[in-house]
């Protein structure tokens, strides 16, 4: 048993094992008391007046206790993340690094501009962490890219892919989790959608190309194609 989860995690490519290997050993610090969240949470006063800009980076690894929310989360991390990584973003480590990079910027902008509009900044200030809608972007990237799939939930009902993000955000209502999370990750990832996939088809301008330092950052490597060894083709017929 042991051997198999060690072998699921070594095959996980690089960015979905940081992200969750890094998401597991803080919450359980923070459960086991060895790092305290107040210092991770998002705090924009800090982040300028004190330079404690780790808030930045901290607030989207914390998933709060260790519950089933907890688990869910892991398990849509592991999943989905990996998937995109593997299937959507292969061969483009960076495209993908760049991807969570602008969710978390969207994520954070949407927070910083929500606690200061009137009626709705109490809302907006009480979002310190946003892990679950980091993770939630993904869900919903995912499921853009892969509408038709078919899909069951918890062998109750089945459904494809394109509604699977609302259908976890009604999962999240009914066991009393707050939806705002999952909102702000669906807001996020489509806008990455739109403006990665729509809107380069309706222009012919892509304005999220990756950045060149960013892309020395990972060695990616061109996906090919094995072509069989040893495999010998007929001569075409000649015409008599």
């Amino acid at each position: 048993m042991a051997q198999a989860v060690e072998e699921w995690y070594k095959q996980m490519p690089i960015i979905t094992r940081s992200y969750l290997t890094a998401a597991i050993i803080t919450t359980i610090g923070c459960s086991l008391e060895i790092i305290s969240p107040y210092k991770l949470y998002l705090n924009p006063k800090l982040v300028v007046k004190q330079y404690q800009v780790w808030r930045l980076v901290t607030n989207f690894l914390y998933f709060r206790k260790m519950d089933l929310d907890f688990l869910f989360h892991m398990f849509f991390l592991a999943r989905y993340c990996k998937l995109l990584e593997e299937n959507s973003f292969r061969g483009r480590t960076a495209d993908f690094f760049y991807m969570l990079l602008f969710g978390a910027t969207v994520l954070t902008g949407i927070v910083l501009v929500g606690g200061m509009i009137p009626y709705v900044s109490e809302s907006f200030a009480k979002i310190i962490f946003l892990s679950n809608s980091l993770t939630f972007m993904m869900v919903y990237v995912w499921s853009k890219q892969n509408p038709f799939i078919h899909m069951s939930f918890l062998g109750l009902f089945t459904f494809t892919a394109a509604y699977l993000p609302w259908v976890l955000l009604g999962f999240s209502v009914l066991v009393g989790a707050s939806a705002w999370g999952d909102l702000l990750g669906m807001i996020a990832g489509h806008a990455y959608y739109f403006l990665e996939n729509v809107y380069p088809r309706m222009t012919g301008r892509r304005p999220l190309k990756t950045p060149a330092v960013i892309k020395a950052l990972f060695a990616d490597e061109p996906v090919v194609v094995a072509r069989p060894a040893n495999v010998r083709f007929a001569a075409p017929p000649v015409d008599e």
